[in-house]
Order: structure tokens, then sequence, then C-alpha cells
């Protein structure tokens, strides 16, 4: 196939590219419109690949979306494209609006007008999968029950919202036009390449610094935990295997508190870096530098997903534990500083002044 990812270069996105190239003998091309969370050095190995394609292109961008859809003939879509930031969509929901809502609908038109002019065996082949999150679903009452393909919607941020919006636009082009959608809803992503402004990394990097460890109220809010590469086999899985007009909630059972996040984080550093000099110029031990701070408004108490529709009809669960995904997590930051200096510094943001390799205006 020839797959086109939008947000190939944000984080669980490029965790999809990298499996695509390294697992299948698929194509991809790569939809991206590099802005602060996009990072092509989270795809370096990919810029060599003849089944690569990058195309710096904004989804809301009408004209240049079709010529993509024109120039590559795309035999899936793969649509990750989204502003995703919870504390960013308080301060700025305009973003949200804009990419998240009006973003996905430009793409499911241009979509549907190009699947409609496709011969009839492309026609009936061409899958358009929109990947979204279990925030839509608001939070979980207690400490029992789940979420399920079923769960009626109720998202408390602009960001949340925007995404359930998005999510109905999807369905309503399935169940309106005949439009082949398959839809996933996640749990909380973490891994490698994931941007510093997310709990783990923010964590990890402020630890390694010897700054303070922020933890929002008394840090009980609880989430599921998903490594990043488990869920590009499951994403993958889906374009691959699922039911047209179905949805899929993908988690990684693994149901912890914000605060047993950090403290996990900071044990293993004190095991993997206890000579760091700049967490030891402070005096204090890492678990020493948790404070808590004031929590966010509409800040949502749990999210847990059931996970047992994709297991039982694909045949997906994850690999990692929390333990093992974690470990993996921390080790991959402290060796590859070079990568996050550049996101720190800003040095990063070079990329969209012209990137090397396979870049196509």
């Amino acid at each position: 196939m020839k797959i086109l990812v939008t947000c190939g270069a944000g984080f669980i996105g490029s965790a999809v590219i990298r499996h695509i190239l390294q697992n299948t003998d698929d194509a991809v091309i790569n939809v991206d419109k590099l802005t602060y969370a996009g990072n092509l050095s989270s795809i370096s190995e990919a810029l060599p690949s003849k089944r690569y394609d990058f195309c710096q292109v904004d989804i809301c961008d009408h004209a240049a979306l079709t010529k993509v859809f024109q120039d590559y003939q795309p035999d899936a879509v793969m649509h990750l494209a989204a502003e995703s930031h919870v504390d960013r969509s308080i301060d700025g929901p305009g973003d949200f609006i804009q990419t998240n809502i009006v973003g996905t609908y430009q793409l499911l038109d241009i979509a549907r007008e190009y699947w409609g002019k496709l011969k009839k065996e492309k026609k009936s082949s061409f899958v358009f999968h929109h990947v979204s999150t279990d925030e839509v679903y608001g939070d979980l009452d207690g400490p029992e029950g789940f979420f399920t393909e079923e769960t009626a919607y109720d998202p408390s941020s602009p960001y949340s919202a925007s995404k359930a919006s998005s999510d109905h636009l999807a369905r309503a082009w399935h169940r309106t036009y005949g439009f082949p959608i398959l839809i996933t809803n996640c749990s909380n992503n973490y891994g490698p390449y994931h941007f510093p402004e997310k709990l783990i990394p923010h964590i990890i990097l402020n630890a390694l610094q010897g700054k303070p460890l922020p933890v929002y109220g008394d840090g009980t809010q609880v989430r599921d935990w998903l490594y990043v590469e488990d869920h590009a086999r499951a994403l993958y899985k889906v374009i691959t295997e699922g039911k047209i007009g179905e949805t899929y909630n993908i988690g990684g059972h693994n149901e912890k508190q914000n605060i047993e996040v950090v403290q996990s984080i900071c044990a293993i550093l004190e095991e993997l870096a206890a000579d760091n000099p700049n967490s030891a110029s402070s005096g204090k031990g890492y678990v020493d530098l948790i404070e808590f701070v004031k929590d966010r408004p509409g800040h949502d108490l749990r999210y847990a997903i059931d996970a047992s529709k994709i297991e039982k009809d694909l045949g997906w669960s994850p690999a990692e534990s929390f333990e093992s995904g974690i470990r993996k997590t921390v080790h991959w930051y402290l060796e590859n500083s070079e990568w996050w200096q550049a996101v720190l510094d800003g040095s990063y943001q070079l990329q969209r002044l012209g990137a090397e390799g396979g870049v196509k205006e």
C-alpha cells in the first residue's frame, strides 16, 4: 500500500512511520505542517528510504492537500494530525478548533472526492483511518468501570471537545456518503521522541536538570498508559484488518496515578543516573524534587480503556507493561540527549526553513 500519514513528524505519527518502514513493504507519504511539535529528527532514518516521501503541507490548505492526493494516489489515509496539549487548549482553543475540526473536515472532503473518482478495485480497498483519544469520553467517576466503544461522549476540555467533533465528522462521512472510515480511540501514549511538554518527558528532563517536578493537585488522577510502539502496531492492525465503519479502543492495561508515574521515573533515574551532576547540585534525591501545584481547570480524574474488542477481533495486545515501557523510555532519554537538547534550545525548528532529504513543498 501507499499510506498517507498526517502529522508523521509528531510523536505517534513518527512511531507509525518507523513501524511501517521497518516491518512492512508499504510506502508512506508524510504530510505535516511542522508546527512546534513536529520534528523530522524523529524519523531521520526514514529519509533515505525510497518508500518515503515528505510533504510540508497544512491539512487546512485545501489546494495543497488536494495536490498531494493527485500526485501520490494513496491507497489509505492514517489521520493523526491534531493539536493535542490540554493546557494549550485551555489557554488558546482557537488553534484546536482550526486544526482538529476544520482540518479534519478538509481532509475528509478532499479524501472523499478522491475516493469517489477511483476505479472500482482501488475504491473498494481504500481506507480512511481517523485516530482519536479516550479523552472524548470525559472521565470515570470511580475506580471501577472502563471506556468501551459504546461509551457516550462527554469531553471536558477544548482539546477533547475538538477531537469529539472530529470523530463525529468521520462517522457522518461514513453514514452519509458511505465513505470507508475506521476510528480508534487510544489511552495516554508514552515512549521515545515524546515532545517535552507532556508529563513523562517533562518529568524526566526536569529531573535531569535538577528542576522541580510539578504534579497537578494531589497527583491522584489516573491514566491508562500505552507504550507508543504498541500503539503503532495496533494502528497498523486496524488499517489492514479492521472492519469498515467500526471503532476500536486501544489501551495499555496500565492504570497509574500521576504521582505513581512520577515516583517510578524518579526511582529509575536513581538507578540509571544517580551521578547526574545537575540533579546532584540541588542536594536532593530525584523524588525530593516533586512539587504539587494548583490543579488545572476541568481536570478529569480517571481514564481507563476496555481494549477487549481489538484484542478479540484483530488479535492485538500490548507487548509492554508499564514497568518495562517506562524503563525503556527513561533509558532512551538518557541515551538521546542530542534529540531533546535540540528541542529545548529550539534549534530543531530550523527544519521549517528547509529540511534536508525528501522534502517536497
